[in-house]
């Protein structure tokens, strides 16, 4: 293939990725370092009291935003370096919290509550989404072949469901006088409260998660399997190897790149949970790192918008997920170098 036909075949996607990625990246980057506010100035108003022989009028002087000729707010940009970052990650408070060990302290700081969430959610919950995935496969695998599609449908169900409609699908079930949570009460003979306490919250947000993304994973080691050498499970089961044995040196081995492409999908979406959080309404007991970033773009009440802060939120979130795809990158790197 001669470049003129490559450049033709790759130069549309590039320039989507440059439009679309690389220039929206850059542009967050550097608004990072910079804080765009109004500029106020002081007037003098007059208020009067009602009435005519007794009026009184008070002058005082008040800060308003100063505006242009045609009534918008004037703004202006300052550079500021590191400093909304600062403003995010409050590294002195957290250093302080973290050298006298006061945890309770640091878990008041919005970054380090949403980093600690963040992190948890996406640890435990992609064990559960690798194990839960790979289990459906192999039930998949093993059914009857009259039955297999109608399996596959029913199990792909919690992965079509749009992510929002199925947070809040939960959040209905248990939610106060829920269907579930009315089950649970009347079997336990006790009231229970779900949403009132954070671990509860996040136990119902990781069980969402698992419920809605194992079905991708079924899917992918599904196709998987298919491709496993028949004869060197033929040959296992000859020499009196158990399932659980042909499973751990033949499948798992031969569905291990897969394994590492589903991880890092689920890392990348993980550590971006957003939907969860809107869907349950959780922010007054959990936050994640990219809903932090939402609440920052959130106007005040003088509608304005901490965008340097959101900014930086954003980049420090984008820093996470590299750090958390360097080892699998690295395993696909030893793998591919060892393909060749």
């Amino acid at each position: 293939m001669n470049f003129r036909t490559f450049a033709a075949f790759v130069g549309p996607s590039v320039f989507m990725m440059l439009l679309f990625i690389a220039y929206p990246l850059i542009s967050v980057f550097m608004q990072s370092f910079y804080i765009t506010q109004p500029i106020y100035e002081t007037v003098e108003i007059e208020t009067c009291t009602p009435g005519f022989l007794t009026q009184t009028c008070i002058t005082e002087q008040v800060s308003q935003p100063k505006l242009d000729e045609h009534g918008e707010i004037i703004t202006q940009t300052e550079y500021v370096g590191l400093q909304s970052y600062r403003n995010v990650l409050e590294p002195e408070r957290a250093w302080r919290a973290i050298s006298n060990g006061e945890w309770n302290v640091l878990s008041t700081i919005n970054f380090w509550k949403a980093l600690r969430f963040t992190l948890t959610f996406t640890l435990i919950t992609l064990p559960l989404v690798i194990g839960c995935g790979l289990g459906i496969s192999v039930l998949i695998n093993n059914a009857a072949r009259a039955i297999r599609g109608p399996v596959i449908f029913v199990s792909l169900l919690p992965f079509i469901i749009t992510p929002v409609i199925g947070v809040l699908s939960i959040n209905w079930l248990f939610r106060g006088d829920g269907i579930l949570t009315a089950m649970l009460e009347t079997w336990l003979n006790r009231d229970i409260a779900l949403f009132a306490q954070a671990w509860t919250i996040e136990i119902l947000m990781m069980v969402y998660r698992v419920w809605h993304v194992a079905p991708f994973a079924a899917i992918v080691f599904y196709a998987g399997l298919q491709t496993v050498n028949q004869d060197s499970l033929e040959s296992a089961v000859i020499d009196g190897a158990t399932r659980w044995q042909r499973m751990k040196y033949i499948v798992i081995p031969h569905l291990m790149p897969l394994i590492i492409f589903v991880s890092m999908i689920h890392l990348m979406d993980s550590y971006r949970v957003f939907e969860e959080i809107v869907g349950f309404s959780s922010q007054g007991y959990v936050i994640s790192l990219q809903w932090l970033t939402y609440d920052f773009l959130v106007p005040d009440q003088a509608g304005n918008r901490s965008i340097s802060r959101a900014s930086a939120s954003a980049m420090l979130t984008m820093i996470g997920v590299v750090i958390l795809l360097i080892f699998p990158l690295r395993r696909t790197w030893r793998d591919h170098k060892g393909g060749h």
